[in-house]
């Protein structure tokens, strides 16, 4: 059976079909989303829901020339489908093969590379006045989220909106949830218009009324627009859209192509800022997303038939540093009923999920919001409390002045526990947490700590609770290395580093997630008969100075190891320390993600690319020291002699 998505590369070929032809595309559009993230995990619920929203943009405008800004990205599977991108489509996500996010360097039809949420509106917003200046007349539409609507930004953008009277759509895109449930008073706005009748009943009711007057019917089908517009601003609360400037249309249904594309068309030609909300379902066409979207918002492999998750038989059960910081809050609040926990729309991405559903009273998701969740944390510290604030490293970003003004200056008691820590994976470059270590470390009044495994993690989480000022665990998406967790919480002096293992050829002090790499990597070294040191250096501020010291003195070689940016990071914490004490920064190498973005594939892949595996430490240790032998020679003798 020949499928209509066979002949459809680009959004020219998808204009020629007839609007009856439309659902049979969207059902083949959803069998393939389906197939490729069964096998190739990927953002599938999110995408199940517009579809036909999707299409319809698609068959009414022409984004060659139109702009069209995804927020947030991870809903812009169609749209790539539907771009040029249906071939490349399975490699969704891996190495080399496309984003999970619209991206600027892989097609035309994608105005910006986007991962994070609360951006569109503004984005779009510029690029209207942009034409407005050059005198080009295009059509600019903003796709945004019931939980990206709400973000600070998206709220500041159409209040400027409003005011300046830019031609511009923003399609609201509303499906009851972000990545977990939407929550808070806008939503709940949302939620009272959703439940109003829908726009195009009301439009067709009193077009039906209309045609029924004997006399006048014609003519007043000349003034519908003027009674719909009575009619939608008496019976659907979208008032506070209104207020803010935009002409509001809506809800719609977003799965009625006839009245998308009727909808679309008619607002075409609109002038100033407009927005259209639209219903949609999450998962719909695939019963276990549409029945548990949070679960398949980011899924792992699953079968087809029945979406169940695939797991390998024999696989030994792992522990996520995730699951090991959400288990070890929920313990210490129940001793500690200060403890209270913050999340910015991530309860389950960040493991706080637990601690939310048993202590209900104590726990905050602020919705995509980081900027006031962390203004949020200041004055909960401020009222006695401890807050542990969970959010991804990246997205901790979006508040730096927040962590500096309202927690740092005012000398909070704060927890930041940093999930996706490092390389984050098939994420990419928008999700990637390697730059926090330099983002604070310059900030006073604020303590860096990164575990080397589940236990650490356990103990810095307590450790933190306890020390009376503002911390900063950072901690990777990754299971922990030895797979073993002790019940007992561990004590250990702020500031203090631990040698695991001692060796006279030279030294690999590392962070974090890099200490079990080292261990290994020391392993490969004395195979070849070249002993080091390894430490776990536990703390990015304070540093362990007389360890460090200590180390510089006795040994002619100290590698720095740590999965975050070189620029700024621990490394430059450690060669600053030596350079300030007047010691030899010539010993002191580091190793670390280099100055680019990195590109998305599997964490471990990448992590292997730039050397940072255990094969690669080994390689940059004996490389270097081997070069520091030639160097020392050569300076010693005045001739050039190879050692080994």
């Amino acid at each position: 059976m020949n499928k209509l998505l066979d002949c459809i590369e680009y959004p020219e070929d998808l204009k020629k079909l007839k609007l009856e032809e439309l659902p049979k595309l969207a059902t083949e559009i959803r069998e393939l989303i389906v197939d490729v993230i069964s096998k190739n995990p990927g953002h599938l619920s999110s995408n199940l829901g517009v579809v036909e929203l999707t299409i319809a943009l698609h068959y009414c405008f022409d984004f060659k020339k139109d702009k069209i800004v995804w927020d947030v990205g991870h809903q812009a599977y169609v749209h790539k489908i539907l771009t040029g991108r249906k071939s490349k489509f399975p490699t969704l996500r891996q190495y080399r093969g496309l984003s999970g996010f619209p991206d600027k360097n892989e097609s035309v039809y994608d105005p910006f590379t986007c991962g994070h949420s609360g951006n569109a509106i503004s984005a779009a917003l510029g690029l209207s006045c942009a034409d407005a200046i050059a005198g080009c007349k295009r059509s600019v539409i903003a796709v945004v989220g019931d939980g990206a609507i709400g973000a600070g930004m998206s709220l500041e953008a159409l209040n400027h909106a409003g005011d300046l009277k830019k031609n511009l759509l923003v399609v609201l895109n509303d499906n009851e949830m972000s990545i977990s449930n939407t929550v808070g008073a806008f939503s709940k706005y949302l939620n009272k218009i959703r439940t109003a009748p829908l726009f195009a009943d009301l439009k067709k009711e009193a077009r039906n009324l209309l045609n029924l007057l004997p006399v006048f019917g014609k003519p007043v089908e000349k003034t519908l627009e003027h009674v719909v517009e009575l009619i939608r601003r008496g019976a659907v609360p979208g008032q506070i859209f209104e207020e803010l400037g935009f002409n509001y249309f809506g809800p719609i249904d977003g799965h009625n192509f006839r009245i998308l594309i009727e909808t679309l068309n008619d607002m075409k030609h609109l002038e100033g800022p407009v927005l259209l909300h639209v219903v949609t379902e999450k998962g719909r066409g695939f019963e276990p997303a549409y029945k548990n979207p949070t679960q398949y918002h980011s899924s792992g492999k699953f079968e087809m038939c029945n979406g169940k998750i695939m797991h390998s038989a024999n696989e030994p059960k792992k522990i996520s540093y995730t699951n090991v910081f959400g288990d070890a809050l929920v313990e210490l609040a129940t001793a500690d009923a200060k403890v209270v926990g913050i999340t910015a729309a991530m309860p389950d991405g960040t493991g706080i999920v637990s601690f939310g559903k048993k202590f209900p009273d104590r726990f905050y998701d602020v919705g995509i919001c980081e900027q006031h969740a962390v203004g949020l944390a200041n004055g909960l510290s401020a009222g006695g409390l401890k807050p542990v604030v969970a959010i991804y490293s990246t997205f901790l970003q979006r508040a730096y002045d927040q962590v500096f003004h309202d927690i740092c200056l005012q000398r909070n008691k704060v927890v930041f526990t940093l999930d996706r820590a490092g390389i984050v994976g098939n994420d990419g470059p928008t999700h990637n947490g390697v730059f926090d270590i330099s983002y604070l470390r310059n900030l006073p009044e604020i303590i860096l700590m990164a575990p080397k495994d589940g236990n650490e993690l356990k103990s810095m989480l307590k450790i933190a609770l306890d020390a009376g000022k503002t911390v900063a665990i950072r901690y990777p998406k990754e299971d922990i290395p030895d797979g073993k967790l002790n019940p007992h919480y561990k004590t250990f002096e702020i500031g203090k580093a631990e040698v695991l293992r001692d060796g006279a050829d030279g030294v690999l002090l590392a962070y974090g997630a890099m200490v079990y790499r080292c261990l290994q990597a020391a392993e490969k070294l004395s195979e070849k008969g070249i002993e080091v040191t390894v430490v776990n250096a536990r703390f990015a501020k304070p540093l362990d100075r007389e360890l460090i010291l200590e180390l510089v003195r006795n040994h002619k070689l100290i590698i720095t190891v740590e999965d975050h940016a070189l620029m700024g990071g621990f490394g430059s914490a450690v060669l600053e320390l030596v350079s300030d004490e007047k010691e030899d920064a010539g010993k002191i190498i580091r190793m670390g993600i280099p100055d680019r973005f990195m590109e998305h594939g599997p964490r471990n892949f990448i992590l292997k690319n730039i050397g940072l595996d255990e094969n690669g430490i080994a390689d940059k240790f004996i490389e270097t020291f081997e070069f520091m032998d030639v160097h020392s020679s050569f300076t010693k003798t005045g001739k050039r002699r190879l050692t080994v």
